[in-house]
């Protein structure tokens, strides 16, 4: 059985609300995933016997973010 490195991921995200008459709120929001942009990689290859095998050969996303506006009514 193979061992894999670690996994350490920080996702954040920001709220603002804006009320506007009585019914109506606009939301901004910044969402960030992997704030910290650290890298995690992937399971080593498992297949014995192939080139591949115990190597570590792709790591997941980088830093995400995204902004967005919600206007409810």
């Amino acid at each position: 059985m193979l061992t894999g490195p670690g996994l350490a991921k920080v996702n954040l995200s920001l709220l603002k609300n804006f009320r506007f008459r009585e019914s109506w709120n606009l939301q901004f929001r910044l969402e960030s995933f992997n704030a910290f942009n650290r890298v995690n990689f992937q399971e080593p290859g498992t297949a014995l016997g192939a080139p591949n095998f115990g190597v570590i050969t792709v790591a997941q996303d980088a830093r995400s973010m995204q902004l967005g506006l919600k206007l409810t009514f």
